[in-house]
């Protein structure tokens, strides 16, 4: 189905009545308001998505960028926006945090079951692995079932794993609670990045990113602060049950706040199939390997490595700091390096209020140019933050650290610099994944976490022998080397990402069209029609 078919079907309520939704549709947003002269629709009204000739209806993947019908995104008030995001920044704190509340904690967990720092640094390496596979598994299940029941379904798990890990009573069974509350938290970076695709339009989602990456960006930053305070006077395993206590409040916030987002779920149109044929479709829809197919796209495996090289950065600063800097400034506890991690920190907060609304005036500024939005004109706003700034600062830290000089105000510095640059830069690259392909913005955005968090598993694991062997300064050179490499491959998609989309989408045409053309010669006339159509779309 086209886009102007969507177009020529559909009347969204514009008036009082559509921002006037009754109490019963909290839950969902999963469908249009249409006024037809013989009915009274006054309340927002569900509709079946394998009937609708409305924007429920899924627009027909012929090419990987369409531009969705602009009052869709009029759905939602503005409050009801920022309460969205809100939560959706609170439960994607939840995640990194708990990636590096435990780093404050090291010594006192490889004491508690009589190992060394190293395998519990390994833990915390494959931490971020697991949090880098689980995006395939969750990005293509919302795309099936919604936003909402997942957000809700792996908020309670998370909540359930981070006490069975402070309840651990040996080193597997903590390395067992890690990884599972690791699988369950990834969930909350692809359907929060995805919710925002779903409500706001592409001139305005850098903005929303920005506040949601706050989330995630500031967890890193803060957990081993908190980390360490904990561990100063309480044992470590209350870290753990705070992280519950906070898993506690997401679960709650997202049953309240968040309603069904999504514009289309795709398990709406198995509806009329045979049993056995609904589980093959379902399995399409819901595969992993859906993920990977999306690297077909040149433009999209280099934002990835973007990504990466930015969270490469991140974890290679924030993992080595107590081991790092505390013999270099003579500190002795816990909370004297944790007060390191609140320079990043603070950086982050400070970029959030610009870094969003920055990607989104370069968008502006290249659609009046254009004449018409080309989604790699996005990512010129990061440009000179990743290729230039973030390498600076970089390099400054990791030599003023390694040649003594500085004190503790230049680090400092440069620590804060560089997370004001990071929320210059990721905003731009992760609304950049929903904006290329939107329909299928979930699959997009968790293929890009995929990328980025096995650098930053890579990172973690190799960043204190690397130190220990070559030094902080030359492992900062190399860390700012694969941020400029990145910045340089990432101007490439700039030029040349719209026509490398178009000849893929080109090959997927041909390719669909010999595949109907033999799904068509075997479906006869008496097979059920909508079966033909799923059959079609998941090929």
């Amino acid at each position: 189905m086209s886009q102007n078919h969507h177009e020529s079907h559909a009347v969204v309520a514009s008036t009082p009545h559509h921002s006037q939704a009754p109490s019963q549709d909290i839950q969902s947003i999963h469908s249009t308001v249409s006024y037809e002269s013989n009915h009274d629709c006054t309340s927002l009204r569900d509709i079946p998505t394998h009937v609708s000739h409305t924007h429920d209806a899924p627009l027909e993947p012929r090419n990987s960028f369409v531009e969705v019908p602009d009052e869709i995104y009029d759905r939602l008030s503005q409050p009801r926006k920022l309460a969205i995001i809100a939560i959706l920044s609170f439960c994607g704190f939840l995640t990194p945090i708990s990636s590096t509340t435990v780093l404050a904690a090291v010594p006192e967990v490889a004491a508690t079951y009589h190992t060394t720092g190293s395998i519990i640094n390994l833990s915390n390496a494959l931490y971020m692995a697991t949090m880098g596979l689980s995006p395939m598994f969750w990005g293509p299940m919302s795309q099936v079932y919604g936003r909402r029941i997942i957000c809700l379904l792996t908020a309670f798990l998370f909540l359930a794993c981070s006490v069975g890990t402070a309840l651990s009573p040996n080193l597997p069974a903590f390395f067992i609670f890690r990884l599972l509350t690791a699988f369950e938290g990834t969930s909350f970076l692809t359907i929060g990045a995805a919710c925002i695709g779903d409500i706001y339009r592409p001139t305005e989602r850098g903005t929303a990113m920005g506040w949601f990456l706050s989330g995630t960006l500031i967890g890193p930053a803060l957990g081993p602060f908190i980390g360490g305070i904990i561990v100063t006077f309480q044992s470590w395993r209350v870290i753990f049950y705070l992280q519950a206590a906070l898993a506690g409040v997401g679960l709650v916030g997202s049953y309240f706040l968040l309603p069904e987002t999504i514009h289309h779920k795709k398990a709406d149109d198995l509806v009329g199939l045979s049993p056995q044929r609904k589980a093959r479709v379902l399995w399409s829809m819901s595969n992993p390997w859906r993920v990977v197919k999306l690297w077909r796209y040149p433009n999209l495996i280099i934002v990835a490595l973007a990504s990466s090289s930015l969270v490469w950065n991140m974890y290679s600063l924030l993992t080595p700091i107590r081991y790092v800097l505390n013999p270099r400034f003579n500190l002795t506890t816990p909370i004297q390096s944790g007060l390191f991690y609140l320079a990043p920190g603070c950086g982050y907060i400070l970029g959030t209020f610009f870094g969003g609304r920055w990607a989104d005036h370069v968008v502006k500024k290249y659609i009046k140019i254009r004449g018409v939005r080309v989604p790699e004109d996005r990512l010129r706003s990061a440009l000179p933050f990743m290729g230039v700034a973030v390498p600076s600062c970089m390099l400054i830290y990791g030599w003023s650290v390694e040649k003594r000089f500085g004190g503790v105000a230049l680090p400092v510095i440069m620590m804060f610099l560089q997370g004001v640059a990071q929320l210059f830069s990721f905003p731009s690259l992760n609304t950049y994944c929903l904006d290329v392909i939107q329909k299928n913005g979930a699959e997009v955005i968790a293929g890009n976490y995929v990328v980025r968090y096995m650098f930053a598993a890579l990172g973690s694991a190799v960043v204190l022998p690397a130190v220990e062997k070559i030094g902080v300064g030359w492992f900062s050179t190399i860390s700012a080397a694969f941020l400029v490499v990145a910045s340089l491959m990432m101007g490439a998609a700039i030029l040349w990402g719209k026509g490398w989309r178009e000849g893929i989408d080109e090959k997927r045409r041909e390719r669909r069209r010999m595949l109907h053309q033999g799904l068509e010669s075997e479906w006869k006339g008496d097979k059920n029609a909508n079966e033909m159509k799923v059959a079609k779309e998941t090929v």
